[in-house]
């Protein structure tokens, strides 16, 4: 015989609450004090309960849920955006629903129809290319849209948040020339995505102005054993350059993996500025000097941008642009140059990253 499936008249009854009560805890429309809160999610826990999203969905005609696509849940930039918008949604009382475009714009809009099918509240997306796909574009008038990192802010139609990319790049390229280095390589994902081309431009421009040489730069895609790969093979037809930017944490990682394949050592034979700067990077033998992405800023403007166009703001879309640091450790020494007189001291170790650390904004 089929169990009989628990309502939220069962769940109030157990716990000796109200309906409203109940109703309360599982949307958080209202604040419910914690001996409450917790003799219904008791009772719900002994009935084996869950909400009927579907339901409430059409019993209120506003859906209290909020989709986020992000090309790849294999880089962790994207998994800890996400993480950092469900908890500033639950706080809110919506769900988060979360889909993965695997960087590939087919499959973006079939998961982009999928997410619109449960009539979301609104939209935080992470497009895999340049391009907004055509199906949010022609949502964006009516479906509060926030657009995040790989955009191009001028020709976006929605609010947008991203970095300064281009200054990123030249944050990098300024310190490695600083330090001496002027045969830099640069590890890109794609080229023929916007930040990457604006963090290559920044490198460039800088090391070009201040070395007279251009960095090369080597596409090594979004998959950290694919990237690992290519550059192995590219070092191996090209001499080694005395320091490698990597543009994203994925082709810092491929970067890694490579160098350690042939036996490079870091900072000794090639200095290295990895980006995103994640606990990993610091917990390390060689700690990695590292571009960080604000990403606490980043999760929440874009919060309170896509909660702004759901409570009704009509107003022209913003674009926000946020600053990256540097964040110097062991990976990346000074060298010599022609003409160079030798340091007393090697700008390397706890200390001097710690001093080098406090002077970069």
């Amino acid at each position: 015989m089929t169990r009989k499936r628990a309502t939220l008249k069962d769940v109030a009854d157990r716990a000796g609450v109200s309906i409203a009560t109940v109703s309360n805890v599982f949307t958080g429309r209202k604040a419910v004090n914690d001996e409450l809160r917790v003799r219904v999610e008791r009772a719900a826990k002994e009935l084996s309960f869950q909400i009927d999203r579907a339901a409430s969905q059409l019993k209120s005609g506003k859906a209290r849920v909020v989709g986020v696509l992000v090309p790849d849940l294999d880089d962790t930039f994207f998994t800890s955006l996400i993480s950092r918008i469900e908890v500033m949604a639950l706080e809110e009382g919506y769900d988060v629903i979360v889909a993965s475009s695997r960087d590939d714009r087919q499959l973006e809009e079939s998961r982009l129809h999928t997410l619109l099918g449960w009539r979301p509240s609104g939209i935080i997306a992470v497009p895999c290319s340049d391009t907004v796909p055509a199906i949010l574009a022609r949502e964006v008038a009516r479906l509060p849209t926030v657009l995040v990192d790989r955009v191009v802010p001028e020709a976006a139609t929605a609010d947008t948040v991203t970095i300064d990319n281009f200054g990123a790049g030249q944050i990098a390229g300024r310190y490695l020339v600083e330090m001496g280095h002027s045969d830099i390589a640069l590890a890109a994902s794609h080229l023929d995505i916007a930040p990457i081309r604006e963090r290559v431009r920044g490198a460039v421009s800088i090391v070009q102005e201040m070395t007279g040489k251009e960095p090369v730069a080597v596409a090594l895609g979004s998959n950290a054993e694919r990237g690992a790969d290519i550059f192995a093979h590219w070092l191996e037809r090209h001499p080694l350059p005395s320091a490698v930017f990597a543009l994203t944490n994925v082709t810092t990682l491929a970067v890694l993996t490579a160098l350690a394949r042939q036996r490079i050592d870091i900072p000794d034979q090639v200095s290295l500025i990895a980006f995103d700067d994640y606990t990993w990077m610091s917990a390390r033998k060689t700690a990695l000097t590292a571009i960080r992405q604000p990403v606490d800023d980043i999760a929440r403007l874009a919060w309170e941008r896509l909660q702004m166009r759901m409570e009704g703001d009509t107003s022209q879309p913003k674009p926000s642009i946020l600053s990256t640091t540097l964040q110097v450790r062991d990976s990346t020494r000074r060298i010599a140059r022609a003409g160079d007189e030798e340091p007393a001291v090697a700008e390397q170790g706890s200390a001097a990253a710690g001093e080098r650390r406090n002077s970069i904004h």
